[in-house]
């Protein structure tokens, strides 16, 4: 059997994140990207084999990444580490699918990203940014109260908040189902202020945008609200709100985990709603927690200083 050229394996593998793993576009537009800059380095070294590749040809490619060259700036670690991931990803598949007899990446150290903490905001900052939603008269006000409701007061992912239906909100059980990454579902508590919020948008504001579409969150023109529609009414809030720009809606993510977590929540549950697959996510918001534990220690403790 012929030994399939590395451009192949390459769509195999693509192919396989898309069917077998339930990757999203976005991550797979990701993968694309990485392994895209792989394939031409290892065609630059006249290499079109996998089975040809050994760990340093992985080595230097991905420190080739870092420091970048005449045509290309330096990447990021971050950027470095995923594309070391999708690499590995790569000769992983090659080998399990008996297309290489070999892993060069198997004993080699790749680049780990830089530990990035959560950026949350505080508890009375996000009272603001919630009041002033209701700011904007009539109904585009009661559709971003929801909004940001929904992104606090649930976790959810701006991807997961723009794709519920009106049919996914259960304001009898006050609970919502959320489409997650993967294709994963996950239903989680709708708290007071949201359902509130939920049933007031749907009784007296949703239907004046004339909605074609089940979705729950539409735009003025009735189509869905889209993810960069939400960034803007978020940033658009936060300014009226008095509140330093850079606030997204993985900022009220980040902050309804780590807010959770302050007041005591097991970290279990947080990743269960978060929709986190494992734990070791979900943990880095107790290392936020720490910092605003040490802060508080430092200034009521007599002896902290």
């Amino acid at each position: 059997m012929t030994t399939p050229t590395a451009a192949q394996v390459v769509r195999e593998f693509l192919d396989h994140l898309v069917v077998e793993r339930g990757h999203t576009a976005n991550t797979i537009a990701g993968y694309r990207r990485d392994l895209d800059r792989y394939l031409a380095r290892l065609d630059s070294l006249g290499i079109d084999r996998l089975t040809r590749v050994t760990p340093r040809h992985v080595a230097d490619h991905l420190a080739a990444l870092a420091a970048g060259d005449e045509e290309h700036p330096p990447l990021a670690a971050r950027s470095v580490a995923r594309a070391g991931s999708a690499v590995r990803g790569l000769h992983r598949f090659a080998l399990a699918e008996s297309l290489c007899a070999t892993d060069p990446t198997a004993d080699q150290p790749l680049p780990r990203a830089p530990l990035r903490l959560p950026k949350a905001i505080d508890v009375d900052s996000v009272t603001r940014l919630l009041e002033a939603a209701t700011v904007t008269p009539g109904p585009r006000g009661l559709r971003d109260a929801v909004l940001l409701e929904l992104l606090y007061g649930t976790g959810a992912r701006v991807s997961e908040a723009v794709t519920a239906d009106v049919d996914d909100v259960d304001l009898d059980a006050a609970a919502v189902t959320l489409r997650g990454k993967g294709g994963k579902t996950r239903t989680v508590p709708l708290g007071g202020y949201a359902r509130r919020a939920v049933a007031a948008y749907l009784s007296t504001a949703r239907p004046t945008f004339t909605p074609r579409h089940p979705r729950l969150l539409v735009n003025s023109r009735g189509g869905p609200l889209t993810r960069q529609g939400a960034h803007l009414i978020l940033r658009k809030t936060a300014e009226v709100a008095g509140l330093p720009s850079g606030i997204g809606p993985h900022t009220l993510r980040h902050s309804f985990a780590t807010h959770l977590l302050d007041g005591g929540a097991d970290v279990r549950v947080v990743q269960e709603l978060l929709g986190h697959a494992a734990v070791s996510t979900t943990q880095i918001y107790t290392l936020v927690t720490v910092d605003r534990l040490r802060e508080v220690y430092a200034s009521s403790h007599p002896r902290a200083r």
